[in-house]
């Protein structure tokens, strides 16, 4: 495959559709044995330096995989801007509806203004998993 084809790939992919590109800084948030180690995969593929919870560093995005009963999100959001650039961008990845766990939209729409975002899409992440792109209130979208 050529690195055009490559690139292309990636653009289509799980990590293209959210808007993660090579050489980003990705912080993951809320890791646990039920996240979608596919997408997980193709984050890594898409050549991004991938941080965990506690980076000292800023990232230009922060997936924060979320479930119902994993506690105030408007916390975790607030907690997720801490590292995240002028520019960053929050991924709320959560469990499908009628997967175990599912956090209603209503959810993380009510729950971002607070938080000082704003929610500007929403994409089928994977098999099992939505997300929902979170933004600085004012940040170049």
């Amino acid at each position: 495959m050529s690195a055009t084809a490559d690139h292309a790939a990636l653009q289509r992919g799980p990590a293209g559709r959210l808007g993660i590109k090579a050489g980003q800084a990705v912080q993951e948030i809320g890791y646990d044995d039920d996240v979608d180690e596919a997408l997980r995969a193709a984050v890594v593929a898409a050549g991004v330096d991938v941080v965990g919870e506690d980076v000292d560093d800023v990232v230009d995005v922060v997936l924060l995989w979320w479930r119902d009963g994993d506690g105030d999100l408007v916390d975790a959001l607030v907690d997720a801007l801490t590292a995240l650039s002028a520019r960053g961008v929050i991924w709320v990845l959560t469990p499908k509806a009628g997967r175990p766990r599912h956090v209603e939209p209503s959810e993380i729409s009510e729950s971002a203004p607070t938080a000082g975002l704003t929610q500007t899409s929403s994409v089928s992440a994977a098999p099992d998993w939505s997300g929902a792109r979170l933004v600085a209130r004012g940040a170049r979208r």
